[in-house]
């Protein structure tokens, strides 16, 4: 009956593409902008259907050149210098954004609107099907987003957009963006490039690629933290004293491994193919794309899986050699989008933005297969946008998210599960003079059921915000936001248990969890004044049967485990960045910068929540000019001592990063040389939310060098 009903929906949403279609509160210029012109678009973030959305207070971008520069392997780690922004850097070929200490299943990672359709949010090690290579802007968005997004963005949500799609004609014959970069650390190769052709006046044609290849990471000092190499030291003295030679030379090898993270190299490649019709009554596109990535996964010591004895090829101990866990990934995806614009009336457009995808991973143990991860999943929506009506716009709109889940293999620590979600929202904004009001509420249905253990689970859940903002003086605004949010558990959260062999660990689930629920509450300060800009936002969110994992300190099949558990929490903290135009010399303007955040979270009667990131200061100084762009900049983050049970603190660390960039042809053509140099000093950093912190330290000394190509 729920595969009728799926295929059922499914067709329904397929059909109604001939409808219309354009992307969910898509990031778009003012009209007759060149979207090919970064420095020449007048931005509206996220909903343009409001000129000022201020219940989503935090909210960052990320393009142009600064994107170009901050450019990694995953989503994740590109992102890490925006304001309340971390990652769980797993591994480079698998890196989550961790927004205000939220990750996993709270963090919505979407591509122009919808979510990236893959096992990403399943566990750490699965990398985020979205090539930062082939985006043009990136938005961030904190509190609550959750509303605009699906419960599953209860932290924020990151937003990429890509031109797969097309969004205007071309002036020229031909329109072409490349990118290529090299990074010394780990060899890293990248190249990426795209094509858009008017095949008329009104159709356009895209093509894009991409293709990244790099080795093992290379790092300053000890792999291992301190405390893991203190243990693998006290391994290999007992080893010594008890005459197993060969396991306390093994032990002390990984003891004083330096300078490289074994295992860390990566090889992906994409390519996509779009079309799309722009005329005066609106838009309608579709595009294909391919993701395929190869990573390894670096191994946690003292966490290496035995097999049960008695297996064919176990050792007469019962244990097995293991080769290097690998992952090999593959995605197919489908993407429509289009607008349809009314003419007048109550509405000013309709839009449908729709996703379907086909993704597969492999984990491989050496040359044998561990465990294969199937998914197929299907996300649209559909919006109503409101025409501005004396100060009173907004949105009404539906989302549908179909995922059907499944894992083949000794150590599928997941069950085969399908979850279907359905949800209705609106955002409403009123604007009285220098006062705003903005008013959001969302519904949401999802059903989580796994056939396997005769398992069927449905949760209704109601989520509503409010939001106040007042103008104290040109460009400086005071706001204030409180929400209510309520969010499904996942099917991860659920159902999981059994090993995992990525992230050597057990882990289990608890398929008797209640919705999680929250009370959220913003103030935020912010303006521009011309040579001075600040944005200051502080935030507390108190939970009711908050959702976590954590080390338990138990065994099994010789893993660690790991088990979610429900609890009250409460997180609090704040955000702040400021710029100041500290002098003008000629045609170039001095800048000084500032980035601080902090987050505090706490379990009721349990401790800290696991993985949360300290307090961080970035500073840094610029120079800027329509040819030449000059910066030094310093991150200092600190210690974290306050952490879980079975966790590990994890030291303070200060990076200096230097870069430069050179545009031939001026800031309008968009073409640019940059370098840079990255952990100057060579630290041996480690980011406390990641998983694998304590034996994957961040890159050490990193000379970049890139060319942006735009004609």
């Amino acid at each position: 009956m729920k595969n009728t009903r799926t295929a059922a929906l499914r067709a329904l949403l397929l059909a109604s593409v001939t409808i219309t279609a354009q992307p969910a509160f898509a990031q778009e210029t003012a009209r007759g902008g060149d979207l090919h012109d970064e420095t020449s678009a007048q931005i509206v973030v996220t909903a343009q259907f409001v000129d000022r959305l201020d219940i989503l207070a935090g909210t960052s971008t990320l393009s142009g050149a600064e994107l170009d520069q901050s450019i990694r392997p995953q989503i994740g780690d590109s992102l890490t210098q925006l304001p309340g922004v971390s990652a769980t850097s797993f591994s480079p070929g698998a890196s989550r954004p961790v927004l205000r200490g939220f990750q996993g299943g709270r963090i919505a990672v979407l591509t122009d609107g919808i979510g990236s359709i893959d096992a990403s949010n399943t566990s750490a090690d699965h990398a985020v099907t979205i090539d930062p290579l082939t985006s043009y802007r990136i938005e961030v968005l904190r509190g609550p987003a959750a509303l605009l997004f699906g419960s599953q963005a209860i932290g924020g949500a990151v937003n990429v957009f890509d031109r797969r799609i097309p969004r205007e004609v071309p002036d020229e014959p031909v329109h072409f963006d490349g990118l290529a970069t090299y990074s010394s650390a780990a060899e890293d190769r990248s190249i990426a490039g795209a094509l858009d052709v008017p095949l008329t006046s009104r159709l356009v044609a895209h093509v894009d690629g991409s293709y990244r290849n790099s080795d093992d990471v290379e790092i300053s000092g000890f792999t291992l933290a301190p405390e893991l190499r203190a243990e693998q030291l006290a391994i290999a003295a007992e080893e010594t004293e008890e005459g197993h030679f060969d396991e306390a030379e093994e032990a002390l090898e990984l003891a004083n491994l330096r300078g490289t993270v074994p295992n860390s190299a990566t090889e992906t490649w994409t390519a996509g193919v779009g079309l799309a019709l722009i005329d005066s009554w609106g838009s309608l596109g579709a595009s294909v794309s391919f993701y395929d990535t190869n990573y390894g996964i670096p191994a946690r010591p003292g966490a290496e899986h035995h097999h049960e004895e008695g297996d064919d090829d176990a050792d007469e101990e019962g244990h097995e050699e293991e080769g290097p866990v690998t992952i090999d990934l593959h995605q197919v995806r489908a993407d429509l989008r289009g607008e349809l614009i009314t003419g007048g009336g109550f509405l000013e457009s309709v839009k449908l933005r729709l996703g379907y995808a086909d993704y597969e991973h492999i984990e491989f143990e050496g040359d044998e297969i561990g465990t294969r991860f199937l998914v197929s999943g299907l996300e649209g929506r559909l919006e109503l946008v409101q025409a501005d009506r004396d100060g009173w716009r907004g949105v009404i709109g539906g989302q549908l998210y179909v995922r059907d889940f499944n894992a083949i293999g000794a150590e599928a620590f997941v069950p085969r599960n399908n979850t279907e979600q359905y949800g209705l929202f609106t955002v409403q904004e009123f604007e009285m003079g220098a006062l705003g009001i903005e008013v959001a509420g969302r519904y949401e249905h999802t059903s989580v059921d796994a056939a396997p253990l005769a398992i069927d689970r449905s949760f209704n859940t109601f989520s509503g915000a409010v939001g106040l903002g007042f103008e104290v003086a040109p460009e400086v605004r005071v706001g204030a936001n409180l929400s209510r949010t309520e969010r499904a558990p996942t099917a991860e959260e659920l159902f999981s248990d059994g090993p995992h062999i990525a992230t050597q660990a057990y882990e289990i689930g608890n398929p008797n969890f209640d919705t999680e629920k929250s009370i959220g509450l913003e103030a935020y300060l912010r303006g521009d004044t011309g040579r001075f800009s600040f944005a200051l936002t502080g935030f507390v969110s108190w939970f009711d049967d908050f959702i976590y994992d954590t080390a338990t300190g138990l065994e099994e099949d010789e893993l660690p485990v790991f088990q979610y558990f429900q609890n009250d929490a409460t997180y609090y903290g704040f955000e702040a960045e400021a710029t100041v135009l500290l002098a003008e010399a000629g045609s170039f303007r001095f800048n000084a910068d500032l980035v601080t955040d902090y987050v505090h979270a706490t379990i009721d009667s349990g401790g800290p929540v696991p993985r949360i990131p300290p307090l961080r200061v970035l500073t840094g100084l610029e120079a800027q000019s329509d040819h030449f762009d000059a910066r030094v900049e310093a991150e200092w983050v600190s210690g974290q001592d306050r952490i879980a049970a079975f966790e590990t603190p994890t030291d303070d660390f200060t990076l200096v990063n230097v870069s430069a960039a050179w545009r031939p042809w001026g800031s309008a053509n968009g073409s640019a040389v940059f370098a840079s140099v990255n952990n100057l000093f060579d630290v041996n950093a480690r980011r406390h939310a990641s998983f694998t912190k304590d034996f994957v330290p961040l890159t050490g000394i990193d000379f970049r060098v890139g060319v942006r190509t735009r004609f």
